[in-house]
């Protein structure tokens, strides 16, 4: 997650809730995801896609990883099409479909090839390293999913309204990290608690299908397909 740029406006909107008892307090907040100059969006883009991570001042206790995650492809796409991991989770990749998959990603030290596999159980890698993972399929050009790798404990999604809760973020300074796969990504410091609502506005503009290569870095074909 990382910083600013042009044109469709990603908002988000964040509350505190009061203060409870001791250090840990919950993060309550919303993300609208909004059309240059603050109008309603003439095109689809899911606000349950965004990814909302609190990191604090203070490194943050290690997230646990015992739990095998699942993305699978169901009629070529995949399934959720994004997931949050803590560092060091192993994902699993089940094919739905009757047909051929090849799921990679290119993303630095977390890049992985699984091969051409059928349908089935499907085959599982292991996350090592924190970090945005962009999914892709070596068979199917439109197939693509997000894995954010985290490793802070204190993250969340929002629901179908934008509502999210991060709860139990410590008291103090830190950064708060906004990421939606449509626009570029937010971070800005804040102090949890707050006292007051924070706004943060930036224009980006990205399409739900971007442009990228097979594994092997060349155009895909449509011969190529399964």
């Amino acid at each position: 997650m990382s910083r600013r740029r042009a044109s469709l406006a990603f908002l988000l909107t964040l509350t505190l809730a009061a203060p409870a008892a001791g250090a840990a307090h919950d993060l309550q907040g919303t993300v609208q995801l909004l059309a240059k100059g603050g109008k309603t969006l003439d095109r689809a883009a899911d606000v349950r896609h965004a990814v909302v991570a609190f990191r604090p001042q203070s490194p943050p206790r290690e997230p646990a990883a015992g739990r095998v995650y699942t993305m699978a492809t169901q009629k070529k796409e995949f399934v959720p099409r994004v997931l949050v991991v803590p560092v060091g989770s192993t994902v699993a990749f089940p094919n739905g479909d009757p047909i051929l998959h090849n799921v990679f990603s290119v993303s630095g030290e977390n890049r992985f090839d699984l091969g051409l596999y059928r349908q089935g159980a499907g085959k599982s890698w292991t996350f090592e390293r924190p970090g945005l993972v962009r999914v892709f399929c070596n068979v199917h050009h439109s197939m693509v999913a997000y894995i954010q790798v985290l490793d802070t404990p204190y993250f969340a999604q929002p629901d179908a309204s934008g509502a999210f809760t991060i709860a139990g973020a410590p008291a103090g300074p830190g950064t708060l990290e906004v990421w939606h796969e449509q626009a570029e990504p937010l971070s800005q410091p804040l102090a949890v608690p707050a006292e007051e609502t924070v706004v943060a506005r930036l224009e980006v503009i990205k399409p739900r299908l971007p442009a990228h290569l097979n594994k092997l870095g060349k155009p895909y074909t449509q011969r190529g397909e399964y």
